[in-house]
């Protein structure tokens, strides 16, 4: 492990923490884009916590590698998932969010595999 796998997934981790907790209070930023694009109230909870797990579980890789492995994998899906569900609702312009957030997660994973 090597100091910039340990930035790179720290800031990854704290993106995608913000993003969690941002759905999981409902902040407006994340609701209308999530209402616009079709996704179900109900949903929201289950996502934002998948989001929060994920964020914490690139944390705990840094102690034990498996868990981050796994977490940036779900998390990946996860994003991918979200650029699949924003194209579908043919929200072209809005498409580059779940990238910015997929990014920095898929290069703390590459990092991770590389140390």
């Amino acid at each position: 492990m090597n100091t910039t796998h340990v930035i790179v997934t720290v800031l990854a981790a704290a993106w995608v923490g913000f993003s969690g907790f941002s759905l999981l209070r409902r902040a407006d930023f994340v609701a209308e884009p999530l209402t616009e694009y079709g996704v179900p109230q109900s949903w929201w909870p289950l996502l934002g916590t998948a989001k929060a797990a994920g964020a914490v579980g690139l944390l705990a890789g840094l102690a034990v590698p498996a868990i981050g492995i796994a977490a940036g994998i779900g998390l990946i899906l996860y994003f991918a998932g979200a650029v699949v569900t924003v194209l579908r609702a043919r929200s072209f312009k809005t498409v580059v969010f779940p990238l910015l957030y997929l990014a920095p997660v898929a290069v703390a994973l590459a990092l991770g595999a590389a140390a």
